[in-house]
């Protein structure tokens, strides 16, 4: 496996470490451990005992939950400038996620101690955290409400949303992420049928355009609608 250049393991674009001083950055550059990963690796398991927080400078990584049939339900998708696994390391807790590289990544590890160290000596660092934290509750209460009030229908829709705000689209308006239908149903929380009944309804409606995974937004505003947002 080759190793990652300086521009990929580089986490100077990270808001997470903006306010950091030069020792400070220095001291997590001089600790950080990067590596590539190939698609399909698992980074780490449900269950298992995190000795740092992973830096994505490169790549998509899918994290999710295993219920009892084995069944995946997707948490979300972190990319390039995101931040994984640092909740369990905080509180002190088994992993309670399994994360999963689905697009060729490079992660930055940033040891516990080097974690703990940042926290107590720099208060911006302290206070940046906790608003990743109190994001990432907020997010799981929507997806609570969303599951309890809307059909699966608006839920797909807004879940196509949440991606093309997170991964953008290309000059065609396409979505810069490829999933599978697995993928999205997983996602959205439903059976893969529901996905691909609904997907294609969606394109009969004239709001996008399917070329395999690919998925083209036609009618923006439409899925707004659709997603009651």
């Amino acid at each position: 496996m080759k190793r990652p250049t300086e521009e990929e393991t580089n986490l100077s674009s990270f808001l997470l470490f903006k306010k950091l001083t030069e020792e400070e950055f220095n001291r997590l550059n001089f600790e950080k451990s990067c590596s590539y990963y190939k698609k399909g690796t698992i980074v780490y398991r449900e269950g298992s005992r995190l000795t740092g927080f992973y830096c994505v400078t490169k790549g998509i990584v899918k994290i999710f939950k295993t219920g009892i049939d084995g069944k995946e339900q997707i948490i979300r998708f972190a990319k390039k400038g995101e931040i994984i696994a640092y909740r369990s390391l905080l509180s002190k807790e088994l992993a309670c996620t399994t994360a999963k590289i689905i697009d060729e990544a490079v992660l930055c590890q940033i040891p516990y101690q080097t974690l703990l160290y940042l926290i107590q000596s720099n208060w911006q660092f302290s206070h940046h955290m906790l608003q990743i934290v109190c994001r990432e509750l907020r997010e799981a209460n929507d997806y609570i409400t969303d599951i309890a009030q809307k059909s699966v229908r608006e839920r797909l829709a807004e879940v196509l949303l949440l991606l093309k705000e997170s991964f953008d689209l290309d000059h065609q308006n396409t979505l810069q992420i490829s999933l599978t239908r697995e993928e999205l149903a997983n996602t959205v929380g439903t059976a893969t049928e529901s996905v691909i009944r609904l997907l294609s309804e969606f394109k009969q409606d004239k709001l996008i355009e399917l070329d395999g995974r690919r998925i083209k937004f036609i009618n923006i505003p439409g899925l707004q609608k659709v997603a009651g947002v």
